[in-house]
């Protein structure tokens, strides 16, 4: 029922370049920071993304990742992985995608915090790994980590318990979720069960609903 947060990673977006790719604008390059930051309904002071309309907004203000993973990630490509490399601002140990439910209330310090849907990669994670199947890896890993809204703001730093109060309801967690948006999902995803969690984000509500072959619009 509770995790440590490692580290607190924070970066305001700019133009990258990888691997000779054509500039784009990203908030992904996160970098740890010491002593507390502000938490706020849209995420942290001094972070931000930069592509609007596939991230941020209050369901995503906050991403988390678990650190247990990292040692699979090391094996994969042969280097170090670092706290802040899967654009994280939560490189988190003790639960991982299969203890957290969508709908999870957590405390952490003063703040208050719920988990509403897992992380979806995208395309620019593929260009920080200089891998063009990175994104599709981490879905078939199901090592997607899961972003948090913010129920009541709060200073946070490293080393803080992130600490379960109130369990979500029907403890869907967020490996099933990532099971059942899947390609190679399994035929007995329990389809109205994930989507009778109302604290499952709209936005992954949609994916969730079009993978389960019902009428979106």
């Amino acid at each position: 029922n509770m995790s440590i947060i490692e580290s607190v990673n924070i970066a305001l977006p700019r133009k990258i370049s990888a691997n000779g790719s054509r500039p784009f604008l990203t908030g992904i390059i996160k970098k740890p920071v010491h002593g507390p930051v502000y938490l706020g309904k849209l995420g942290f002071s001094g972070d931000g993304v930069g592509d609007k309309k596939g991230h941020g907004g209050e369901d995503k203000a906050v991403c988390a990742y678990f650190m247990g993973h990292f040692p699979y990630w090391e094996n994969e490509y042969g280097r170090k992985i670092l706290p802040g490399a899967f654009g994280e601002n939560l490189t988190i140990s003790g639960m991982s995608e299969t203890d957290i439910h969508i709908g999870d209330i957590f405390i952490i310090g003063k703040a208050l915090v719920q988990c509403s849907q897992p992380r979806q990669p995208c395309h620019k994670l593929n260009k920080v790994f200089l891998n063009q199947q990175m994104a599709c890896q981490v879905k078939t890993a199901g090592f997607s980590g899961f972003y948090l809204r913010v129920i009541k703001p709060g200073r946070i730093n490293a080393g803080m318990k992130l600490e379960r109060m109130v369990p979500g309801f029907l403890r869907v967690s967020v490996a099933e979720v990532n099971r059942s948006i899947r390609k190679d999902r399994s035929k007995n995803i329990d389809y109205k069960r994930i989507l009778s969690v109302t604290a499952l984000s709209y936005e992954f509500r949609m994916i969730v609903r079009k993978k389960a072959g019902l009428i979106v619009y």
